[in-house]
């Protein structure tokens, strides 16, 4: 399927039901500088016209270029798992159907990788786009911490992110349990491995809409994934004492987000009893910024994405006026 001397990154995009976007993120693989890229598409049963636009894909670019494999309808996670085990790369990524990739962001992921070896993954800023692809902010990753990773409940990788097929195979792939959290999981796998490396530059786009998973209403199965994923990951027997010491302040957190979930939603009673249960694991929670922000943004994050979405686009028409 795919032949090229040399190291080869392998990047998978799950698509589900994505088709406007779609042709986006591949062309944004495609055009990477880094030539040893393989694609792997894994169309996961998608019932829109997905197979027409890969179709279509493939005629323009060929289908070694843009190779696709179809499966009825599983989930990201099983979606990746096939799309990773197919992969030839040495370093593995993924990247949404909804999203995209400077043409840097595999040359400059691959030169960290290889001037850190004790490294497992990398990962960039990113840009926030709305539904036009135009930029609503920057988020600036934090630098890799543990304490931040695991204490805190943060995932700090978001897309742009790649990792060692070693690391990745010793780790195990994504749970298909997991429709909210399914990445906050893996990393927090992964990073028992080893570290990762923040590469401080914007090489990716995150975009924001209506139907993207990250702000859709989550259910009370997903509002409750963050406890259940920290509870699992501290049964684990191999976790090291620096981790271990983590277990309460994480607990803490995790019903922090899953309040912050169950609010988004609207619903303020299972809202309020995780923040009870995470305040009665870690009182100190009350005295850090953090707390109040996870609230107020549970309140309004949302929303404001949606009057700015509808400001830019009355301004887009008056400007082509």
């Amino acid at each position: 399927m795919f032949n090229m001397t040399g190291p080869i990154v392998s990047i998978v995009i799950p698509a589900y039901n994505h088709a406007d976007y779609l042709a986006g993120a591949v062309e944004s693989v495609l055009a990477q500088d880094f030539t040893a890229t393989q694609l792997i598409i894994v169309d996961d049963g998608s019932t829109d016209n997905t197979p027409e636009v890969l179709a279509e894909l493939q005629t323009t670019y060929g289908t070694e270029r843009v190779y696709v494999i179809h499966q009825e309808n599983a989930g990201q996670a099983k979606a990746l798992e096939v799309g990773w085990a197919t992969a030839s790369g040495s370093i593995l990524g993924y990247l949404s159907a909804d999203d995209g990739l400077d043409p840097t962001a595999v040359s400059h992921s691959v030169q960290i990788l290889e001037t850190n070896p004790k490294a497992v993954a990398v990962y960039c800023n990113f840009r926030l786009i709305d539904p036009a692809g135009r930029t609503i902010r920057t988020i600036v990753a934090p630098d890799f911490d543990i304490g931040k990773l695991i204490g805190d409940v943060q995932c700090l990788p978001g897309p742009g992110a790649f990792f060692r097929r070693d690391a990745y195979l010793a780790t195990g792939p994504w749970n298909p349990a997991y429709r909210q959290m399914p990445d906050y999981d893996f990393w927090l796998r992964l990073c028992i491995k080893g570290p990762f490396v923040h590469l401080d530059e914007a090489l990716a786009s995150f975009r924001v809409h209506e139907e993207s998973q990250t702000y859709a209403a989550a259910t009370p199965q997903q509002a409750a994934e963050p406890f259940t994923i920290i509870q699992r990951f501290f049964e684990r027997q191999d976790l090291p004492d620096e981790v271990r010491g983590l277990e309460t302040r994480s607990k803490a957190n995790a019903h922090l987000l899953s309040a912050q979930l169950h609010f988004r939603a609207g619903r303020a009673g299972p809202g309020l009893l995780n923040t009870g249960l995470g305040l009665r694991h870690y009182p100190k929670l009350l005295i850090e910024r953090r707390f109040y922000r996870l609230l107020l943004n549970a309140a309004f994050n949302r929303r404001a994405h949606q009057i700015l979405w509808m400001l830019r686009s009355v301004i887009g028409r008056d400007r082509r006026a």
